[in-house]
């Protein structure tokens, strides 16, 4: 790379030399997550080699990336967990076919590389990564100068992950008495952030003030990153038979819950038994939001949401606690065309 310079490129705003300072600095976070625990990034293509043992092995893959919370990383100068947000944004959702991420590519685009604030958000992914138990196998950083602010990026992900056919989650074994079990989220997660921004002025508020219902400040918790339930629901359906696994994202509730059960059936739940997180109180409070828009907008508490046997409940619950969820019982499966009950 020694010759690779370009003093025009340079002057029409991007700089070549940076992207490699940029690759350097990220390639000890990339490491992190490899078996072998070498950063062999820079080809053109990424490898990962399929596992063996599979009767039927089938590739389910997921792709996503943080939306409007980048402004809360942007305002507050803090990038090293919002690399977390994009890889749970994707691997949440390929657990939920029951298939384990087997590796991940991140794409970045940004007005300027400052390759400092690009190896924090690396380091974010590859932290995500180790969390979700696959690699980094590689990503794409690319300047956009006219067309984003200098100070202004985005971030995407990609995640692919494999299953046995047979092991995989199948809603139609589903009935009426299955119970659903929540898993906790760790916050807004990285959905409904430009109701957020506005609830709270996000550009023109004190992001660092203290909020005495949070414990925390309020870009704090804001910028909490979105848990990853990987190991947990890998460690679940080992041992018990799981009918149905939803990822609680945009539009809450009542769009996401339906999609993991079938037609027929829905969830009857007490929105007493939902154990709401204190950020969800204070949005609703400040913006003065409906509690029906609430439900279908946030995670409410609950970042995702599993269907079990209703005698395999205590099995389960002692399984997840196991593996660090603070996972409860949050309704039960009825007849019904309804989709999500909230009594």
């Amino acid at each position: 790379m020694d010759n690779s310079y370009s003093e025009s490129y340079k002057k029409a705003g991007v700089d070549i030399t940076a992207g490699y300072k940029a690759v350097e600095l990220m390639k000890k976070h990339v490491a992190r997550t490899m078996p072998q625990g070498k950063a062999d990034i820079g080809d053109f293509g990424g490898a990962f080699p399929l596992p063996k043992g599979m009767k039927e092995p089938v590739l389910v893959s997921g792709t996503d990336g943080v939306g409007t919370k980048l402004k809360i990383a942007m305002l507050m100068d803090k990038h090293d967990t919002i690399g977390i947000d994009c890889v749970a944004m994707c691997v949440n959702d390929v657990i939920c076919c029951g298939a384990k991420p087997l590796f991940f590519l991140d794409y970045i685009a940004c007005g300027k590389n400052v390759p400092e604030k690009i190896a924090d958000i690396v380091g974010g992914v590859a932290e995500g990564c180790v969390r979700a138990g696959c690699a980094l196998v590689g990503g794409e950083t690319a300047e956009h100068p006219g067309m984003m602010p200098e100070d202004d990026y985005d971030l995407a992900g990609f995640s692919v992950g494999i299953a046995d056919r047979e092991k995989m989650i199948d809603k139609n074994k589903m009935k009426a008495g299955d119970v659903m079990i929540a898993l906790p989220s760790s916050g807004v997660h990285s959905n409904g952030f430009s109701l957020v921004r506005k609830v709270f002025d996000i550009e023109n508020c004190d992001l660092n003030a203290y909020k005495e219902e949070l414990g925390a400040g309020l870009g704090e918790t804001l910028l909490t990153p979105t848990r990853i339930y990987v190991r947990s629901i890998l460690a679940l359906i080992e041992k018990v038979e799981v009918k149905g696994i939803s990822h609680i994202t945009g539009g809450g509730f009542y769009e996401n819950m339906p999609r993991s059960i079938p037609k027929g059936l829905g969830v009857r739940i007490k929105k007493s038994d939902v154990k709401v997180l204190p950020i969800f109180d204070l949005i609703q409070k400040v913006g003065g939001i409906s509690e029906h828009d609430m439900f279908n907008t946030f995670n409410m508490g609950v970042g995702m949401s599993v269907v079990v046997a209703k005698e395999n409940v205590d099995k389960a619950l002692e399984i997840l606690r196991a593996n660090g969820e603070e996972a409860y019982v949050i309704g039960e499966i009825v007849k019904s065309d309804s989709g999500v009950e909230l009594l």
